[in-house]
């Protein structure tokens, strides 16, 4: 996952410079590295991966064919948040604004990474992945840490942060679709006996409810007077 989204930002950044005499390197940009450039060089350093948990899902994806049937399963990927530091360095300030606003005005542009500059395992699994150019940095940091920790001196640069899926795991084959009732072969080992093809009996149609047959209730007996003569 992260050498295809570096690829891509690479491939971004060249279709920004316009110029093969622009390098694109990925290197930390440390005292010592930068004394020794000597061309114009875009440098595209990584400082930050971590998963974006507000886009974990659970359960499984089934990717289905035009006739609805599941062609495999898999877990859902996990999507991770990689952020890139963009300098540009050469000899004068002057020229590492102008590549800098290069690479800002083109990768602005993109609210996703555009599918022609994707691997092939991200562009055939069809996925989008969102492109995020100079936000504000999170609070539990901030770029003068970053440049602080790489021992470094601050310099103006580009904040990028990609939203990239990570497949988790290979795909799990599937069977055909059922297309037929289920049938059973039976067959005599000793008499040789057998039946072919047996399919299961249709159930029979539900029987109408019994009621028991009711007596009538004898109506109590009325108690006759006799009248005196």
């Amino acid at each position: 996952m992260i050498t295809q989204i570096d690829e891509a930002l690479r491939e971004l950044v060249r279709e920004a410079v316009g110029s093969s005499d622009v390098e694109v390197v990925f290197d930390a940009p440390t005292k010592d590295w930068a004394a020794r450039r000597n061309a114009p060089t875009v440098d595209l350093y990584l400082y930050d991966l971590r998963e974006d948990m507000r886009r974990r899902a659970h359960g499984v994806v089934e990717p289905r064919d035009e006739q609805g049937h599941v062609q495999a399963r898999y877990k859902p990927p996990r999507h991770f948040r990689l952020s890139y530091l963009i300098t540009a360095w050469t000899q004068r300030p002057e020229d590492e604004h102008r590549l800098l606003d290069a690479v800002l005005g083109h990768l602005v542009g993109f609210d996703a990474l555009p599918a022609h500059v994707l691997g092939a395992t991200l562009a055939d699994a069809g996925a989008r992945v969102p492109l995020s150019v100079g936000l504000p940095p999170p609070e539990d940091r901030g770029f003068a840490d970053v440049w602080t920790a790489l021992g470094g001196e601050l310099k103006p640069s580009i904040d990028a942060v990609v939203d990239a899926p990570l497949l988790a795991g290979a795909p799990q084959p599937v069977g055909k679709p059922v297309e037929e009732g289920l049938h059973v072969d039976l067959t005599d080992t000793r008499g040789g006996a057998a039946d072919q093809g047996r399919r299961q009996h249709p159930a029979p149609a539900p029987r109408p409810p019994t009621t028991a047959p009711t007596t009538p209730t004898a109506r109590p007996a009325r108690a006759r007077t006799r009248r005196s003569s």
